[in-house]
């Protein structure tokens, strides 16, 4: 230990809570959280697909109401600056599975129905590291991480499997591509069982199939992954709640994702499990703007999906588990995707991966632990091998890259896209605190802050790469091939 600090302060700075030396403390709000590792607790994950900031009613949404989820944030913890790895959905998917940035396991791209490559077996996702503890395991929904089988969840950890391989937009109805898409497949297991499914179903479908595992997985531990393939366009709904917004598709879609999650709770609550597991709700990356009517809003931030600005990758997240994380609270630290696979890890007493891993355990974050602030030194933003960006604190550095835009116009309406445009940022500083939507760029009055962040950049460049700089990195991993 550092001579120079007390026993509190050092804890403090290594994000521990100085109260107490058992997995629970005296939270920010004064209220004790429980001793998390006492038992292995149920884990889910509800995870939507392009949902921006501002879509869920806490965090701003106009139009509709999440009663659902606002009642989940009421009842635990909301995060306020909660980071997707990445501004796309097989990179985002990558680093929520395995905790690590998807360039260090080679998926820093979209895969689509063509794609050659997918997760590596080497790689070790949520799931396999639960299932040693003896959890049972369950993903209903979307993947994305390789539809070839040895890129199933089944191959990786997970016992059950129902849902789409890829994004829905893949298939013969794509509005931009008529027909460059091949049938869309519908996976159980590991076998096609019907093409081109009824996607009004989705939504229903998947949290059938959750709400069943649950119940049958009652008395043992179970881990369950519900990655939604709403709000992704194409949007459809339910004739449970087609009709039923002020915002039109898009709102409907998203009540019905709310009534998905209200399902989930109260089936905890029916079976008497409730107290004893833990719920996370994000998504993987901001809103698709480009379609406008169709997509959702990532105000106050600024742009949207497939840029490393904070709307292309700061997600709407809550987490609840009673009597554990304090009811009512507010993290306003920097935080991670990648950091569910090493907390959920801790939480259920199980090892983590032998190689090298990026998330870290954000227990004291989640149970507001006084004191904890964001065990990140630094995020990295990266757009495919492209490093972009870093935040370290409250400060944003953009480095010289393009970006797509729509330049202040509106997007398309009825499910059709407009074209974006290109813009492009040099060495830009932010300050996220006073300025969340990055529009006032201030190096210029701190040389020493954009110092410190350069030698961050340049350092994770020697680490993964940076295709900007003709950088491979040395601690990168294959995907995995056919």
């Amino acid at each position: 230990m550092n001579k120079g600090l007390n026993r509190r302060d050092f804890l403090k700075a290594v994000g521990i809570c100085a109260l107490s030396s058992i997995p629970g403390c005296t939270s920010a709000t004064g209220q004790r959280s429980g001793r998390a590792s006492v038992e292995k607790p149920n884990l889910v994950i509800v995870f939507c697909d392009d949902a921006g900031y501002a879509d869920v009613g806490c965090f701003g949404a106009k139009g509709y109401e999440t009663p659902n989820l606002d009642r989940m944030a009421a009842e635990g913890v909301r995060f306020t600056d909660f980071y997707a790895a990445a501004a796309s959905c097989t990179p985002s998917r990558a680093a929520l599975m395995t905790g690590c940035y998807p360039q260090r396991v080679g998926l820093p791209h979209v895969l689509g129905p063509n794609a050659k490559i997918g997760i590596n077996s080497e790689e070790q996702t949520i799931a396999e590291i639960l299932k040693p503890r003896g959890y049972a395991t369950a993903c209903y929904g979307k993947w994305h991480l390789g539809h070839h089988p040895q890129f199933l969840p089944t191959r990786h950890g997970f016992d059950d499997y129902f849902g789409l391989p890829y994004s829905n937009d893949m298939w013969p109805h794509h509005p931009e591509r008529p027909g460059g898409y091949p049938d869309l497949p519908l996976i159980e297991g590991e076998k096609i069982i019907e093409y081109n499914p009824d996607q009004t179903k989705l939504t229903t479908w998947y949290t059938e199939r959750a709400v069943r595992f649950i119940e049958k997985n009652k008395d043992r531990p179970f881990f369950v992954y519900l990655p939604h393939s709403m709000p992704h366009v194409p949007l459809y709904v339910s004739d449970k709640f087609k009709g039923k917004s002020k915002q039109g598709l898009f709102g409907d879609v998203i009540m019905e994702i709310d009534w998905s999650v209200g399902q989930i709770l109260s089936t905890l609550k029916r079976l008497g499990i409730d107290k004893q597991t833990l719920v996370i709700f994000s998504s993987d990356n901001g809103p698709w703007l480009s379609y406008g009517d169709h997509a959702g809003s990532a105000k106050p931030l600024r742009e949207g999906k497939g840029t490393t600005f904070d709307g292309g990758q700061r997600e709407p997240t809550i987490m609840r588990w009673p009597g554990k994380i304090p009811a009512g609270s507010v993290c306003k630290e920097a935080a991670s995707t990648m950091d569910i696979l090493p907390t959920m890890a801790k939480l259920a007493g199980a090892k983590l991966p032998t190689h090298r891993i990026d998330g870290k355990d954000i227990w004291p974050l989640m149970s507001r632990c006084r004191g904890a602030g964001s065990p990140h030194e630094a995020l990295f933003y990266y757009r495919g091998w492209a490093l972009e960006a870093v935040r370290s604190g409250k400060w944003k550095l953009h480095l010289p890259h393009s970006y797509r835009t729509l330049a202040g116009r509106t997007g398309g309406t009825g499910g059709k896209p407009v074209k974006y445009e290109q813009g492009k940022i040099g060495l830009a500083l932010f300050d996220l605190k006073n300025d969340v939507g990055e529009q006032h760029e201030i190096s210029a009055g701190h040389p020493d802050v954009v110092e410190r962040l350069l030698r961050l950049a340049d350092r994770m460049r020697k680490d993964i790469g940076d295709s900007t700089r003709k950088m491979t990195g040395k601690g990168r991993r294959p995907p995995g091939r056919i």
